[in-house]
């Protein structure tokens, strides 16, 4: 997890400004107005065109041990060229070929209507030979190759839409209350010395987004955002690595959780990190388990949300795990999933896969993918899937990337719940009935990965941080570390029993084939009926051999053993 973006010099603050006095767009639309009515023309022809241009103005401060490690500030221009050369049958874009179809560069910082101009001229023609050639490869292929399963039509056709919000939005933070808040809330892990490695990054990004393209689409989006995320690591004597990582989001640093509530959190984490590190290693098992909420939503975002994109349906490389169970069981019937990018907060939550409009132009829409457990559609950009010709508003992508199907906000919603308060009970139940000595209750996901080409087996797996045992005999919970939930998601989706009735929220970056994109996943806590764990892969690493500054002379606690038992013994949620 990082910043990718390039820092510019900061000629001037991103103000909103009237549409009639955007020269920003009024290049935009002049100039590609001129390109299509020339690679119209020729042959092959360029049927669409898009241009969107990402003006950003970003702030970061990061600090470690309340010290102010780098703080800077700047402005970004940033355009996408899309062509697409051929026609909506057939185009470059076609199977692994979607790369050619986009070009992207910088444009110039300042409002100059003819230097913004001339760099998107000159993206366009590179565009252009670029796609073309994909194109002529694309016609060979599909001549020589054996026909595709799928063979829906490359782009669909969509109603251009004109949406100009020029609304003035919070101002990206100013940078010295930044910086304050990474001291501050950085040097907390000074007064732990098995803590070696801490964090606090906090990035602001206010933005303005432009879309125009060739069928008339006319989109303009403000947003200010701001992240943090807080960090730290240690290791056990085995050198097994031990992170805890804590993010936060918000439209302004004014609405970030309270003081109060963040140095709890940082509290928290470092009680987390000791006592992982006498935490016994967990060995692999399977048993009943119960997902807090939060773990639930990355979970599931994992591994059902992916698989119900769009592009994950056709192409001879996918999986398909879904593909031909439309109207079919795919969840017990007391579940339902939809992903809706047009809800802004869940229970006071701010979402973050929250967006009006996608990347390819298209309003945002709530999609009901699974209903009672029947699967309903899918998750879909502008590339058409059997049964589905037409965009549901999810074509989403990173700057520089093709957009595809990506989720936005998913949820998880259930009628077959109890409180929270009888999950824990509903567990031991479940482990005294399959006669097991324990079952496992994951308090925190960090993410996970999944894998959905059939050249690989259709498997995920899951990286938990804080992962308890839940005795059958009444023994006290029993922290352990080193594990990762396995499985193959038909077989983990059909094992669920009862969830519990309290929505929980995870907010995160999600990285896939179109880039890194701000999504969300909210559930209750589900209970499994069976959950396989295998052993995580760690380093050998001693630990430092000197103390660290400050705790020299602190013979009790040297940096190397930390001998308290577990900061948890409840397992409660």
């Amino acid at each position: 997890m990082g910043l990718s973006a390039t820092l510019c010099s900061l000629p001037q603050a991103l103000a909103a400004v009237p549409a009639k006095n955007d020269v920003v767009l009024n290049s935009m639309e002049k100039e590609l107005k001129r390109a299509q009515g020339e690679l119209g023309k020729l042959t092959p022809a360029a049927y669409f065109m898009s241009y969107t241009v990402y003006d950003q103005e970003v702030v970061l401060a990061f600090g470690m041990n309340g010290s102010l490690i780098t703080s800077t500030t700047g402005r970004k221009r940033m355009a996408d060229v899309i062509m697409r050369v051929g026609s909506p049958a057939l185009d470059n874009a076609h199977a692994e070929n979607r790369p050619s179809a986009i070009n992207t560069d910088t444009l110039p910082l300042e409002d100059d209507a003819q230097g913004i101009a001339h760099a998107l001229w000159r993206m366009t023609f590179t565009e252009y030979r670029k796609a073309s050639t994909a194109f002529l490869n694309v016609q060979t292929k599909s001549q020589v190759k054996a026909k595709e399963d799928d063979l829906s039509a490359d782009f669909s056709k969509e109603t251009a839409q004109t949406h100009t919000d020029y609304k003035e939005v919070a101002a990206a933070p100013e940078q010295k209350e930044m910086e304050t808040f990474v001291r501050r809330f950085s040097e907390a892990f000074r007064k732990y010395p098995y803590i070696y490695a801490s964090g606090v990054m906090v990035t602001g990004e206010k933005s303005l987004q432009r879309y125009v393209s060739s069928e008339g689409g006319k989109v303009v989006t403000p947003e200010t955002t701001v992240r943090v995320v807080i960090q730290a690591e240690t290791r056990a004597e085995d050198g097994m690595e031990l992170m805890r990582v804590e993010t936060m989001q918000a439209d302004s640093m004014s609405k970030l959780p309270s003081a109060a509530e963040i140095d709890a959190r940082v509290e928290q984490m470092a009680k987390d990190l000791k006592a992982l590190r006498v935490a016994p290693v967990a060995e692999p098992y399977d048993s009943p388990a119960l997902l807090s909420g939060r773990a639930s939503g990355v979970f599931f975002h994992e591994v059902l949300g992916h698989r119900l994109e769009g592009q994950r349906q056709r192409g001879d490389e996918e999986g398909q795990t879904f593909t031909k169970k439309l109207n079919q069981a795919v969840l017990p019937e007391f579940l339902s999933v939809t992903d809706d990018p047009t809800m802004r907060s869940i229970n006071g939550t701010r979402l973050a896969g929250w967006y009006e409009f996608d990347d390819e132009g298209v309003p945002s829409q709530k999609v009901e993918v699974i209903k009672d457990g029947i699967l309903r559609n899918f998750l879909l950009s502008r590339m058409p899937i059997a049964g589905f010709d037409h965009s549901n508003g999810h074509g989403r992508a990173q700057a520089g990337y093709m957009p595809v199907g990506r989720q936005g906000n998913l949820i998880v919603t259930s009628t077959h719940m109890v409180k929270d308060s009888e999950m824990r009970q509903k567990l031991l139940d479940e482990v005294k009935k399959q006669g097991k000595p324990y079952g496992l209750y994951f308090e925190d996901i960090q993410g996970g990965f999944t894998l959905t080409q059939r050249s690989a087996p259709q498997a995920f797996q899951v990286l938990p941080v804080m992962v308890w045992r839940v005795y059958a005999d009444g023994r006290p919970d029993e922290l352990v570390r080193g594990v990762d939930i396995v499985g193959t998601p038909l077989a983990a989706m059909n094992r669920i029993v009862v969830t519990g009735d309290t929505m929980a929220v995870f907010n995160g970056v999600c990285g896939a084939e179109s880039g890194g994109v701000a999504v969300s996943a909210a559930a209750p806590a589900i209970l499994f009926s069976e959950i396989e764990v295998q052993k995580r892969a760690h380093s050998k690493e001693r630990l430092p051999i000197l103390p660290p500054p400050g705790f020299e002379n602190d013979a009790k606690q040297p940096s190397n053993a930390v001998k308290d038992g577990p900061a948890h013994a409840g397992g409660q949620q």
